[in-house]
């Protein structure tokens, strides 16, 4: 198993809190009616679990997201009309311990149905030491616990299985619209297969294999495709790196060959600048997909993955 190292502050660390992986529970409801809808409505937390509510529900469901195009969702605080529409939901589709506002209201929400995302796939502990780089863990306070990674949809295998608890959820909370989620499910799942092929076919032979980015949210599809995710800081993507790490990475540059620094469409590009202006390397985006706005390299999740293959390929020079 490939490992990531992670060039994290050791205060990561300590801000971490133990991962509560939630349930998934489904009942029949008249939420949809209180809502006004007509429709199966779902509440979900940002973009990674609109997309699938909207894929899998189709037109069946009205789906409202908590964290609106273009902001950042770990810093996400609800206001009174979300907590209320969360009380009306049908069912809610969040991933825990990524948002604890939306932890704290799905807890008190009286809705029937309430998705973890979390809890339908495996999450991975990322602590680990390796060549001698102290590896900690990436956290936005409460976003992983015990070392666990939430970012599980940017890994296409464990975005599916995901995909497939949610269509279950869905066919049994709303059972006379079953044939239906489980069709657009099964689609889905298919198309994420397909991604994952595009992917390990075009990572497959690479002059390098290791990647600098400036938030630590690739560790799932690093390991995926035999790769390496060098992150700069896990807290605070725009935090300024110390003079020891930025020689740090320009060792670790050199020595494997690394030519990019990848930042992310949701925050600023100025750290990344400031360790390729200091390391002689070059910057481009690699999206974690958290949200879909104007500067994204495509309109919906498989078009910014395709966009984050391309800019790997050229950043570690498939071949």
């Amino acid at each position: 198993m490939n490992v990531r190292r992670r060039l994290i502050s050791a205060a990561a660390a300590g801000a971490v809190t133990a991962l509560g992986i939630g349930t998934l529970t489904a009942c029949s409801g008249d939420g949809a009616a209180a809502a006004g809808t007509g429709k199966f409505d779902v509440v979900t937390s940002f973009y990674p679990m609109t997309f699938l509510a909207e894929r899998i529900g189709g037109s069946h469901v009205h789906v409202t997201s908590l964290t609106t195009p273009g902001q950042e969702p770990h810093d996400l605080e609800l206001s009174p009309r979300q907590i209320g529409g969360l009380e009306k939901a049908d069912a809610v589709l969040y991933l825990k311990n990524l948002q604890p506002a939306v932890d704290r209201a799905v807890a008190q929400s009286p809705a029937g149905t309430k998705i973890d995302a979390a809890s339908l796939t495996t999450l991975e502990n990322h602590g680990t030491e390796v060549g001698g780089h102290a590896a900690a863990h990436d956290s936005h306070d409460d976003e992983e616990s015990g070392g666990k990674d939430p970012h599980i949809w940017l890994d296409p295998v464990r975005y599916a299985q995901v995909a497939r608890g949610v269509g279950h959820a869905f066919a049994k909370a709303d059972p006379k619209h079953a044939a239906d989620y489980e069709k657009n499910t099964a689609e889905l799942v298919e198309r994420l297969g397909g991604l994952d092929r595009q992917f390990r076919d075009g990572l497959a032979h690479t002059a390098g294999k290791v990647f600098i980015t400036t938030h630590a949210a690739f560790g799932y599809l690093a390991e995926r495709y035999g790769l390496t995710e060098e992150a700069i800081s896990g807290l605070d993507p725009e935090s300024e790196p110390s003079a020891a790490r930025v020689k740090d990475l320009e060792r670790m540059a050199r020595a494997d060959g690394v030519t990019t620094v990848f930042y992310e469409t949701l925050v600023s590009d100025e750290t990344a600048k400031t360790v390729a202006h200091d390391t002689g390397l070059r910057t481009d985006v690699l999206d974690p997909i958290e949200g879909i706005t104007g500067k994204s390299r495509g309109t919906d999740y498989f078009a910014v993955q395709r966009a984050n293959l391309k800019a790997l390929q050229r950043a570690l020079g498939a071949k």
